[in-house]
């Protein structure tokens, strides 16, 4: 049997990890961005924004709400969703470290050659 060896990797790499594969479903970005552009907390039907049954965006808000990308508070019989922007400003961080340094040094390009 075979182990994940994440204790190998910084908090930091495994935090990056957790969001992308989070981002990595279009509902999960659709959701994110819906909460984004509403500029406050949502009660009620989410789903009717989407393009999915309710199972399933609650599927997908749970896995937001894990990760803390997401909160959900509850308000008698509804749950009201908003963005943790704390976390989501300290992600973006991250991603922008993440690809600047990659993309700061000697790079293979659709035109160039490779010299490995």
């Amino acid at each position: 049997m075979t182990y994940a060896k994440t204790a190998a990797f910084t908090a930091d790499q495994q935090q990056l990890a957790r969001v992308a594969k989070a981002l990595a479903h279009p509902a999960r970005v659709a959701i994110i961005q819906l909460l984004a552009s509403k500029h406050t907390c949502i009660s009620g039907d989410i789903a009717a924004e989407l393009p999915l049954s309710r199972t399933t965006v609650f599927q997908h808000l749970q896995e937001l709400k894990a990760l803390d990308l997401i909160r959900g508070e509850i308000d008698g019989l509804t749950v009201c969703y908003c963005l943790n922007t704390e976390l989501l400003l300290q992600v973006q961080q991250q991603f922008t470290s993440f690809f600047t340094a990659a993309t700061a040094g000697a790079a293979c390009g659709p035109d160039d050659s490779c010299m490995c």
